[in-house]
């Protein structure tokens, strides 16, 4: 994949791959999540369109639990080798990363829960809109987790 993307670029004009070299990370976190959101957003329309609405609250909570689990997932492999190019040494280290990724976007999910709980079945506005809502915060708020506890560098000297 970043083979595609350098020969991508090396048709464009220097200053433009420098200022991409200068942001590749949140260019690849902006082209990854954007492939994340939509695998998130296409799961969760599939579950509303297979899943006749009859009034029944875990109809959002099916549809957003499903499309969490293909889009996480998705998200952690591209995130951990493509946008934060995260090395992990044995099983135990991968471990940790896989763990705390998880955890970081089971925090985002229960937001999502939360603005689909309060948003879709306590107010009744419109489910598509709160999708594409919902995704711009998740958005955000997965970047801010992965960058800052997630993948984060390790400073020298700390432990891992």
């Amino acid at each position: 994949m970043l083979k595609l993307i350098e020969k991508i670029l090396s048709f464009l004009p220097k200053p433009l791959q420098e200022l991409y070299h200068k942001y590749e990370e949140q260019l690849l976190y902006v082209l990854f999540g954007g492939l994340t959101t939509l695998i998130s957003i296409v799961t969760k329309l599939a579950v509303f369109a297979l899943v006749p609405d009859q009034g029944q609250p875990w109809r959002t909570t099916l549809a957003v639990t499903l499309s969490w689990i293909f889009a996480v997932t998705f998200a952690f492999f591209t995130n951990k080798a493509y946008v934060f190019k995260n090395q992990t040494k044995g099983a135990k280290e991968f471990f940790r990363v896989f763990a705390s990724f998880y955890g970081a976007r089971l925090l985002t999910f229960v937001l999502e829960e939360g603005i689909f709980l309060l948003c879709c079945d306590l107010m009744h506005w419109n489910e598509t809109v709160i999708t594409f809502v919902s995704q711009v915060l998740i958005f955000v708020a997965n970047y801010v987790l992965s960058k800052l506890l997630v993948f984060r560098k390790k400073e020298k000297g700390e432990a891992e």
